[in-house]
C-alpha cells in the first residue's frame, strides 16, 4: 500500500478503528486524549489509537510475538505516523464546520445511526467519542481538498506522453476477434444432423435457416443485423460458449458440426473471420489521455508524500511503542525503509487466508524466504524506474509502480512468437487439447451371463430401457452424464462403453455383456461423444497468447533486471532479518516468553512478482464510511 493509500484509508474509510480515548475536546483545536506514544511534526499518535488499530485488525491482533509480531507492530506504527504526516500536511487547508457536519450526517444515515444514542454507542464500541470522530472527519476532509489542490496543478499529458503509453498499452486497445456468418438453431438432435448433411451437400444456409431455425430465421439465420445486403460481424459474446468456440476456431471459415447447448442443437456457417486488431491511435485518444492525466497525478501526489517523509521528524515518547525500520535496499541515493516491505507483506490479499491455514511461525518462514525478496526486488525497480525512464529517454509519466510496469512492457516490446514456437508448444502440451469420451449412461446389471446377453440381443431399443431391463431381471441405475476414466462405471464397462463393439438400440447402442464383480452389465449408452484432441487450427490462437504471455515475461524481467543491476543497488534484508531474529528472540526471553516465529530463513532468489511498488496512489480519497480496515 502507498503512502497517500494508507492515508486514505486512514482517512474517510477508518474513521471507526482507532480508538481516540477520552471525552474532552471540541471539533476544533481539540485537546489530545490518552497516553502519548509517537510524536509527529505537531501531532501526536497516543498508546491507545495503536492498540485500537491494531485490535480491529484480526490479523494483527492474532500475532503479538515473535517476528510476525514484530513486523505488525511496525506497520502499525507506521500507518498512524503515516496519517498524522498527511494531516499534518494538509492542516491548512480550511474545512468549515457545516461540511464536516454534512459528512457525519451521511454516515449516520448510511449506517442506520441516525438515533442519538445508537451512534454513542457504536462511537463507544470502537473507542470513539463525537468529538475525536469529528476531529477525523475535519482532518480527512482537509486532506481531501490538498489531494484536490495537487491534482489541479498537473499539467495535462503531451502528445509525446501520450503515443509512448498507447505504444506500450497496445493490448488495452484492441478489438475482440469478430464473425461474419449464420446459424441454423433447433430442438431436435436427428434434425440438425440431417440438416448438417443437406448443408455438406450443398444446400443454400440462409435458405435452410428461414425454414428451419428457431432463432434468426426472418434475417436466414445471420448472426447480425443485415447492413448493405450482408450480415454485420458479430463477437463471441451473441453465442453460446460452446457453440462460439466452434465458430471462432474457423479462421479459414467454414461449417462446423452439429454443437449442442442449452437443450438446443446448433450449426454455425462462418462466412468471414475478422482477428483482433489494434485501433489506430487517434482512435483511443480520449482513453489514453484519460489513463495518463491520472497517471500524472498519481506521481504529484507521490511526490508530495515523499516531501512529508523528508520533512516530517518522528519522536518516539512510550518506549513501549519505539520501532525498528532499519533501510532494506538503497539505489542510487534512495534508501528504502525495511516498514515498505512490511506494508506489503501485511497487505497482500492472500495473508488473512494464510494465516487460517498454517501456524505463524510456518507462515513466517514463507513470508521470510519467499514474499519478502520478491516485494525488495519489486521496490528497487520502482525506485529505478524514473532514472532508467530518463536514460532511454523514454516519455514516462507515472508513480513509482506505473512508471516500473511500464518499462517491463517496454522491455518486451519486440517480442515474437515463430510458428514453430506455436507447433512445438502445441506438441508439448497435447493432453491439454484433449476432451475425453463422455456419453449417457444407464446400467442394468444381471444375474447372470446367459440372461445379460439375451437382453443384449433380444432388446431393440423399443419402449424405455429400464422398463425392459427390469422386466428381464435386471437392476438398473441411471449413472447419467459419465466421462471416461471418472469412476462412475466399473473400469470394464467403462471400456465397453468407449470401445467398437455397441450395437445401435433405438436413440442409443447397447455394450457387451461385462463381468462387473459377481455380476454381468450391460449399458445402454446416448449421446456418445468419442475422445478428441483438438487441431492445432482450432487452439492455435489460444497457443499464441499462452506462449506470447511467457516470453514477454520473461523478457520484461531479464531487461528490469538488467537495468537496475547496473544502477548497483544493495540489498540488505538477509542482514536484518537475521538482526530482527536475534533481536526479538533476546526480549521474548528477558520477558519470559517463549518465541512463537523463529523467522530465521535466508531470503530466496525468487523471481520478482507483480505486486504494486509502495507509492501507488488512489485517484481520490473515499467518501466516509465506518467501515473497519
Amino acid at each position: 500500500m502507498g503512502l497517500l493509500a494508507v492515508l486514505m484509508v486512514g482517512g474517510m474509510a477508518y474513521q471507526f478503528t482507532p480508538a481516540l480515548g477520552g471525552n474532552g475536546g471540541g471539533l476544533f483545536g481539540q485537546k489530545q486524549q490518552g497516553t502519548p506514544a509517537v510524536k509527529v511534526g505537531d501531532q501526536t499518535v497516543t498508546a491507545e489509537e495503536l492498540n485500537a488499530f491494531r485490535n480491529n485488525n484480526p490479523v494483527l491482533a492474532g500475532t503479538q510475538t515473535g517476528v510476525l509480531g514484530d513486523d505488525f507492530k511496525l506497520f502499525t506504527v507506521r500507518q498512524l505516523v503515516q496519517q498524522k504526516m498527511f494531516a499534518e500536511g494538509a492542516k491548512a487547508m480550511q474545512v468549515s464546520r457545516d461540511e464536516v457536519n454534512k459528512e457525519v450526517d451521511q454516515v449516520r444515515k448510511a449506517n442506520n445511526l441516525e438515533d442519538n444514542k445508537a451512534w454513542t454507542d457504536a462511537l463507544q464500541s470502537r473507542g470513539l467519542t463525537d468529538s475525536s470522530f469529528r476531529q477525523q472527519v475535519r482532518e480527512s476532509l482537509a486532506i481531501r481538498k490538498k489531494v484536490e489542490e495537487i491534482e489541479k496543478s498537473v499539467p495535462a499529458a503531451t502528445d509525446a506522453e501520450l503515443r509512448t503509453y498507447y505504444d506500450l498499452n497496445k493490448e488495452q486497445f484492441k478489438t475482440d476477434p469478430q464473425i461474419v456468418g449464420r446459424q441454423i438453431v433447433v430442438a431436435d438432435k436427428a434434425k440438425a444432423e440431417a440438416l448438417l448433411r443437406q448443408l455438406k451437400g450443398g444446400a443454400d444456409f440462409a435458405r435452410l435457416a428461414s425454414e428451419n431455425s428457431s432463432e434468426f430465421k426472418e434475417r436466414g439465420g445471420a448472426l447480425g443485423p443485415i447492413e448493405n445486403g450482408s450480415p454485420k460481424p458479430v463477437a463471441s459474446v451473441v453465442l453460446p460458449g460452446e457453440v462460439a468456440a466452434a465458430a471462432f476456431a474457423l479462421t479459414q471459415g467454414g461449417l462446423t458440426d452439429v454443437v449442442a447447448s442449452g437443450g438446443k442443437y446448433y450449426i454455425v456457417k462462418v462466412e468471414k473471420y475478422l482477428p483482433a486488431a489494434t485501433k489506430p491511435f487517434e482512435a483511443t485518444r480520449t482513453q489514453v489521455k484519460t489513463a495518463v492525466d491520472r497517471q500524472k497525478k498519481d506521481a504529484a501526489l507521490e511526490a508530495w508524500a515523499d516531501s512529508l517523509e523528508k520533512a516530517t521528524k518522528v519522536e518516539y515518547v512510550d518506549p513501549e511503542w519505539k520501532v525498528t525500520d532499519p533501510t532494506v535496499a538503497s539505489l542510487a541515493g534512495h534508501n528504502i525503509p525495511y516498514s515498505d516491505v512490511v506494508a506489503q507483506v501485511v497487505n497482500n490479499q492472500q495473508l488473512a487466508q494464510m494465516f487460517s491455514q498454517m501456524p505463524p511461525e510456518q507462515l513466517s518462514d514463507i513470508i521470510n524466504s519467499g514474499l519478502k525478496p520478491q516485494v525488495v526486488q519489486q521496490l528497487l525497480q520502482g525506485y529505478a524506474a524514473p532514472l532508467i525512464a530518463k536514460k532511454l529517454n523514454l516519455n514516462l509519466v507515472g508513480n513509482r509502480a506505473e512508471m516500473a510496469q511500464a518499462l517491463s512492457a517496454y522491455g518486451a516490446k519486440d517480442v515474437k512468437v515463430t510458428e514453430a514456437e506455436l507447433q512445438a508448444a502445441y506438441q508439448q502440451n497435447l493432453e491439454q487439447f484433449k476432451t475425453p469420451a463422455s456419453a449417457s449412461v444407464d446400467e442394468a446389471s444381471f444375474k447372470d451371463q446367459g440372461q445379460a446377453q439375451a437382453f443384449r440381443a433380444d432388446w431393440n431399443g423399443q419402449g424405455d430401457f429400464t422398463t425392459a431391463a427390469s422386466k428381464a431381471g435386471a437392476t438398473v441405475s441411471e449413472r447419467g452424464n459419465v466421462t471416461a476414466g471418472d469412476g462412475k462405471l466399473d473400469a470394464g464397462l467403462d471400456k465397453a462403453v468407449q470401445g467398437d463393439q455397441l450395437r445401435a438400440a433405438g436413440e442409443g447402442s447397447l455394450t457387451p455383456a461385462v463381468k462387473v464383480g459377481q455380476r454381468y452389465s450391460v449399458a445402454y449408452v446416448r449421446d456418445l461423444k468419442k475422445a478428441a484432441t483438438r487441431p492445432y487450427s482450432e487452439v492455435k490462437a489460444q497457443l499464441e497468447q499462452q506462449v506470447l504471455g511467457d516470453k514477454q515475461r520473461t523478457a520484461s524481467l531479464a531487461f528490469l533486471d538488467k537495468q537496475v543491476k547496473a544502477l548497483n543497488p544493495t540489498d540488505n534484508l538477509k542482514k536484518i532479518l537475521d538482526e530482527q531474529a536475534k533481536r526479538v528472540a533476546a526480549a521474548e526471553k528477558a520477558a519470559g516468553t517463549a518465541p512463537t516465529t523463529p523467522g530465521t530463513n535466508t531470503p530466496g532468489t525468487n523471481t520478482p512478482g507483480t505486486a504494486p511498488t509502495p507509492g501507488a496512489v488512489p485517484t481520490t480519497p473515499p467518501a466516509a464510511t465506518d467501515t473497519d480496515k
